[in-house]
């Protein structure tokens, strides 16, 4: 992805590039230290380079899963023994291992889901299965896996590209990028049986289409997400799902300045407020982070500039702690290679760390997580490792 437009910098270089007294020259470097967003003194931590196909995996997208004993655990989109993906674990001392391969046929391939750790662990792939539409799957966690459902590309849905939620019986709930009725999408749930229900189906329309991210539940069990596209400016929108499977848009996206195409997965407060990003949009066209109230009011958190502070933010989850968001850019950033970022309750942001696409990586698409200690953890989908195919990383402050 590319953009026309500029950071503060790059403006005030090209504005003074023919003024040569040194007053003036003075004046723009003042300028451009003024605009670089806060920096933040952070230690960067390189646990693992993914080495490529045929081996332990590449290009990651998945939000990482953290368990008790400090272990991460993640998926790769290729990779593998047949190159169609892999779900892997680096412990606390950087080790890492596969713990399984995908083949495609049955069992899925080309995953970019985080996994949900409850009894075992559930994710998606976004291809591959009985019927090349992908699958919804469980792990145990002695690394045998089954596929609990195989996607038709019917009303089912087809080629789910965000992880899933799962309640206190076990059910669980996701989306599909296409299928259902108008082959724009899915809200569907998975009970413990393994029977697959459908609760909503896009049209494409103001409802959305191609829904991409995730899902968050409250305890009346509404469902609320996101769609890349549809609502009535195109450029997607906010929603509810209610347990009846009636849909309501709470926020339709307008590009600029309250953003556009949302593919992250949304976070949920107490006191029932939704946050997200929008990959493109907000005031200067290069994302925004969003907060949208109870009752359907969207404000605007932070827009990206496209320079030093990032752009295009990632489609995970924020990770959340104390009034204080923890994201990813997946451009942008002192090397252009992306930025892990925290943006307080005023809205001040602060890059973490900026990515340089040498041995740490580059171009993070997904989030971070944080652990009690406030370390964050993340990977990369780009550059680093042995064939230059991402990273799993490690930031303490």
């Amino acid at each position: 992805m590319s953009s026309s437009n500029k950071s503060a910098n790059q403006i005030s270089r090209d504005r003074h590039s023919s003024i040569t007294a040194a007053l003036p020259l003075l004046l723009a470097l003042l300028i451009g230290i003024v605009a670089q967003p806060a920096q933040a003194q952070t230690n960067f931590k390189l646990l693992h380079g993914f080495t490529g196909p045929a081996s332990d995996g590449a290009l990651s997208y998945s939000n990482l899963t953290r368990d008790a004993a400090g272990n991460l655990f993640g998926t790769t989109y290729n990779g593998g023994k047949l190159n169609a993906g892999t779900i892997f674990r680096v412990d606390p001392q950087g080790r890492e291992s596969i713990i399984h391969s995908f083949n495609g046929n049955p069992d899925g391939a080309y995953t970019y889901t985080s996994l949900v750790r409850a009894d075992n662990f559930y994710g998606t792939t976004n291809a591959g299965g009985a019927y090349g539409f992908g699958t919804i799957f469980k792990l145990s966690f002695a690394g045998v896996e089954s596929v609990l459902h195989n996607f038709t590309g019917g009303a089912d849905g087809a080629y789910p590209y965000a992880g899933l939620i799962r309640d206190a019986a076990g059910n669980l709930y996701g989306t599909t990028e296409y299928g259902g009725s108008s082959n724009v999408g899915t809200v569907f749930k998975l009970d413990s049986t393994g029977k697959e229900t459908l609760l909503y189906s896009f049209s494409g329309g103001s409802d959305g289409k191609y829904p991409a991210g995730g899902l968050v539940r409250d305890a009346e069990g509404n469902l609320y997400g996101t769609t890349g596209n549809g609502g009535t400016n195109g450029n997607g929108v906010v929603f509810k799902v209610d347990p009846a499977g009636t849909e309501t848009v709470l926020h339709r996206f307008t590009g600029v300045p309250d953003g556009q195409y949302p593919f992250s997965t949304l976070i949920r407060d107490a006191n029932g407020y939704l946050y997200g990003t929008t990959t493109f949009g907000g005031a200067s066209g290069q994302g925004a982070v969003f907060k949208v109230s109870p009752d359907g009011k969207e404000k605007v958190l932070y827009s990206f500039t496209g320079g030093a502070d990032g752009r295009y933010p990632g489609t995970g989850a924020l990770a959340y702690a104390g009034g204080t968001f923890y994201g990813v850019a997946n451009n942008g950033g002192a090397y252009g290679l992306g930025i892990v970022y925290k943006l307080d309750s005023t809205g001040k942001e602060t890059v973490l760390y900026s990515f340089t696409g040498g041995a740490d990586g580059g171009q993070p698409a997904s989030g971070v997580v944080r652990d009690s200690a406030g370390n964050l953890y993340g990977t990369t989908s780009n550059y680093g490792g042995t064939c230059m195919c991402g990273t799993v990383f490690e930031l303490t402050q």
